[in-house]
Parts: structure tokens; sequence; C-alpha cells
């Protein structure tokens, strides 16, 4: 601030500045167990669980499929299909959907293989709140269990779920690193001053007519009455605010809060093999699952009629095992093969050939070209 500020007036030097939000690295003391914090915000230390979590996989051990049939659609299940996807469409009419003539309904095989792996993670940070009088839950009453040795309750498998829990034995008092202990902060618009400049005269206390010449006409600023200051609307005068983290209790009581992270990691995989029909479409329809393996792990599929499934079962499984024990641990596994329906319809309208694309237990059509479009006049 410069001198022409001080008839501003004075802050008061007892009331400390704000400090960080977060307690700064070192602040907080080492919990037994959780020793990977260095403080500081966005500090959430991930703990892999003991080798003794995870499942240990069996050699050379592999899965059988049974055989399966290609689903079919009838022309009247086609034909219906088309009309409705026709109807959707407000630039089409239904009339050559339903005036069709089939020349071929080719079945195609689509196999969708999906690989579900269901982990719990585990993750902890220093959390606080202002203390009141609280009980504290401090490390005269025991030794922090380690994360793994929390007991918590399983959701249902396979549904995402989050839940926090406080680490027992793991709170103590502190004195609030923003305001020091003083339960308020300076105010940093006016700076601790209680008063701001006038921004309408510029604090000179006069403002110029309007339409007078720069240096004549000259009258009291109406907005601070000639003072040529204002009072800080952000600490209403006081200079102060209340402080935001301790809430003016001057203390804060910290402790460890433990997330537990439920998550079913899903993998999908379809064979490239229809050049004509976009696979994103495969991503909003359903299939017949005919074949469905859970266990804690399961193992890669043999024997089944396409061997891209197989060498695709192998390597996701393996990349699955890979990734997730080492940071989390497997508590189920479920592999799914479903029979897409997808069928190629070939069919003539008015001379000309055209085909469509029956697909999902949905009955969902896909078009790339359409017989005749409606006109606007």
């Amino acid at each position: 601030m410069d001198d022409k500020e001080d008839f501003l007036g004075s802050c008061d030097p007892n009331i400390p500045e704000e400090g960080p939000s977060a307690p700064p690295p070192g602040w907080l003391d080492d919990v037994h167990g959780y020793q990977g914090h260095k403080g500081g915000e966005n500090d959430n230390p991930l703990y892999p669980p003991p080798p003794a979590y995870n499942p240990t996989p069996e050699l050379d051990r592999n899965t059988s499929v049974p055989e399966v049939r290609v689903p079919t659609v009838s022309e009247d299940v086609a034909r219906e299909a088309f009309v409705k996807y026709a109807e959707s469409k407000w630039k089409y009419s239904a009339k050559p959907a339903r005036n069709l003539t089939f020349k071929q309904l080719k079945p195609v095989t689509v196999y969708r293989y999906r690989l579900e792996t269901y982990t719990e993670t585990r993750t902890s940070s220093w959390q606080f709140e202002p203390y009141n009088g609280q009980p504290v839950d401090g490390p005269q009453y025991g030794v922090s269990p380690a994360p793994w040795d929390i007991p918590v309750v399983l959701p249902e498998r396979f549904t995402d779920r989050v839940e926090q829990f406080r680490v027992p034995h793991s709170s103590f008092i502190k004195v609030c690193h923003k305001c020091h202990g003083c339960g308020r902060t300076r105010c940093g618009s006016c700076f601790g001053k209680g008063q701001r400049r006038c921004n309408c005269c510029h604090g000179s206390g006069f403002r110029n007519r309007p339409g007078n010449h720069k240096n004549s006409g000259r009258t009291r600023c109406t907005s601070c009455h000639g003072r040529g200051r204002k009072r800080c609307i952000s600490c209403q005068g006081h200079g102060f605010k209340t402080c935001t983290v301790c809430q003016g209790s001057q203390n804060l009581l910290h402790f460890i809060l433990l997330t537990v992270t439920w998550k079913n990691n899903i993998e999908d995989f379809i064979p490239d093999r229809q050049p004509d029909f976009p696979d994103e479409k495969f991503e909003k329809v359903t299939g017949d699952p005919f074949f469905v393996d859970e266990n804690v792990l399961v193992y890669p599929i043999q024997g089944f009629p396409d061997d891209e499934i197989c060498a695709v079962s192998r390597a996701m499984i393996n990349q699955h095992l890979t990734k997730f024990s080492s940071t989390s641990r497997i508590l189920q596994q479920r592999q799914t093969i479903e029979m897409v329906p997808l069928t190629h319809a070939y069919y003539t309208y008015s001379g000309k050939d055209y085909s469509y694309f029956v697909y999902g237990a949905e009955n969902k059509v896909f078009a790339a070209k359409y017989p005749t479009a409606c006109s606007i006049l």
C-alpha cells in the first residue's frame, strides 16, 4: 500500500493474513500404516492389497463353451422393424418399407465377448473439521488398523459403489493452519483496514459535473458523501473475517478418511467382419447370453468355433489380472458370450435393389440408403 492510502486507516497486526486452505506438507504427524501421506491438497495415496488378498490363477486351466445356433428373423419381423424405422424418420415415407419385395434374408454370426472384473480399491486422505469439543479418537486408544484390516460390508456383486470410513485412532487436535489459531483472518479486499478508496471519485471526495470543464464545477461525491472512502462490503467494515476453515473455533480435528471403491471393470469385444455395418451400433442393443462363466477368477475359453474369441479371451483375462491385481483386490470375475442377432435383408423396390440390417434382440434397423423421401413444399 502506498502513502496515499494511509488515510484509509491501519490494520490490526494481531489478525493474520489468510494461510493455505489445506495443511501444508509436514504439518500433520505420521500414523502407522498410513505413512504414504506427503501433505497438501490432492494427497490420496493408494494402498495395494497384500498378496494374500488376491487369488492366484491355476496354470493351464481353460473353459469349454457349448455349441450355439445362429438366430434368424422372418420376413414379417424384418418388414415390421423396417416400417418402424421409416416412421421414426420424419423425411421418410413408410410406403417403400410396406411394399418392398424381399430377395434374401441373410443371417450373420456375430459374437460379443465380455469380461467383467469386480474390484475393491482403498485410498486414504487427511480430512479435518472445526473442533468444538467433540470426542477425539486418537492414538491413546490404540494403534490405527492398516487400510486392508478395516472391515467393510461388501455391496452386491458387480455394482459400483464408493463408501468412506473414518480410520479408528487416527484423530488429533491441532491449531488451524489458515488463521494460526486466531479464529479470524485479515480481509484481503481492504487489507484489514475496513474501508476502501471510493471508485467513483478515486478518493478525492469530489466529482466533476457532467458537461463542465475538467477543473471547474466540482461537486461533492454522492457515493462516499465526500469522505473519499467507503466501508468494505467484503468484511462489513471490520477489517477481518471469520476463518472459513475452522469457522472461528481456532482448532481443527484432523483424521484419516479411508475411501473404499467397488468398481465393475467391463471390456467388450466384437469381431469386425461386416464392413457395411458400423460396429458401434452393437453398443446399444442386447443379445442372447448363451454362455456365462462366473467365478473368483475365470479362465480362457477353449474349443469355441470362433478362434478370435478364444484368443481375445486369453489376452483380456491376462490383461485384467495384471492390471487390477497390482492396485486392487479382485473379488469376482464374469465372462459372457452373447449371440447378437444380425440379419442382412436384401430387397427390391420400384425395380431397384436395396438392403438394410436388422440387429439386436430389439430388432433395430440400420439402412445406409432408403428408396424415397418425403418432399415438403
